[in-house]
């Protein structure tokens, strides 16, 4: 294996861990009961952290030398516009897609929005035909035809497990306008995913530079969301309500996670991350029926092995 090989295959490994490992934390955090913390803010502050470790990395690659890191920074944001703006795209679409998945949570049954959102697996793979030109064989298109099934399977498992245990509130839905939502939020998030790669791959920037200038507009547009979603909550109990040793693990580890998929794009592709992250959910499922007494249904089972086999097909 050459040496960016074995950092495809590492990252990708790293990314299952970590994905795993911040699902059941989230999971823990939301079931523990006590004050609940603004998930707006830890956005916020996993940018933030994000932003400060990649500006300390670029600092010691540079010995120190913090004129030279100033004039660095300076060159490769202010005085170059155009390519800054790059980052700009991705990051307010991915705002837009957050939006959007709040409007789709809220007009679809859960149940149809975990298997209508798994399309992102197919919209990723789409986007990286058209815009990177990858060319990809019947059986990789079968096998993210199966990791769609079994992720959408595995996730409704996880629904109805819950809704069992609890009981279901039904409001006023707009299916239309759900599903709308959904579609839109997933061609988004596949087109933002393979334009970001685009990026990465093309141009001299390194992986640290690039999530320095995400890592700004992601603040920006974060600081909008708490703003417009978390406002009035915010001003009343304060910024870091509900913070404690868990929520900050939660948050260092997003900002990692955020590292690692620059790591993954840049070394391996959107569409094998799609696979890690799927993975992951399986993982993190087997070890919540250990540590969160969650109970593993047939339903689990049956997507499990189809993901399982989508992974050995691809």
């Amino acid at each position: 294996f050459s040496a960016p090989s074995n950092m495809k295959y590492i990252s990708l490994v790293f990314l299952i861990i970590q994905n795993a490992t911040l699902i059941l934390s989230m999971k823990y955090a939301r079931n523990r009961g006590g004050d609940q913390f603004f998930a707006t803010v830890a956005v916020v502050a996993a940018e933030s952290l994000k932003l400060t470790t990649c500006l300390l990395i670029l600092l010691v690659e540079r010995k120190g030398n913090v004129k030279e890191w100033l004039s660095h920074l300076h060159q490769s944001t202010i005085q170059q516009p155009l390519d800054t703006m790059k980052i700009f795209i991705p990051a307010i679409i991915y705002m837009i897609q957050n939006n959007l998945l709040y409007v789709a949570v809220s007009n679809l049954p859960a149940a149809t929005f975990q298997v209508s959102y798994q399309l992102k697996i197919l919209t990723t793979a789409m986007f990286s035909v058209f815009l990177l030109g990858r060319s990809l064989s019947k059986l990789q298109w079968g096998s993210m035809v199966l990791l769609f099934a079994g992720v959408a399977i595995v996730q409704v498992g996880s629904v109805e497990v819950q809704s069992s245990s609890s009981k279901s509130t039904s409001g006023q839905h707009n299916a239309l306008l759900g599903l709308g939502a959904v579609i839109v939020s997933c061609l988004s998030s596949g087109f933002a995913g393979v334009y970001f790669e685009k990026i990465l791959k093309g141009t001299k920037a390194s992986v640290w530079m690039r999530n320095v200038q995400l890592g700004l507009f992601g603040i920006i547009t974060g600081i909008i969301g708490v703003w417009t979603k978390d406002g009035a909550a915010v001003a009343e109990k304060g910024f870091f309500f509900g913070f404690n040793p868990v929520v900050i693990f939660i948050i260092c580890n997003q900002a990692f996670g955020g590292l690692l998929v620059a790591v993954v794009i840049k070394y391996a592709d959107n569409i094998l991350k799609g696979f890690a992250t799927s993975i992951s959910i399986v993982v993190s499922t087997i070890f919540a029926t250990f540590f969160l007494g969650f109970h593993i249904s047939m339903m689990f089972i049956l997507g499990a092995s189809l993901v399982i086999t989508a992974v050995y097909l691809y």
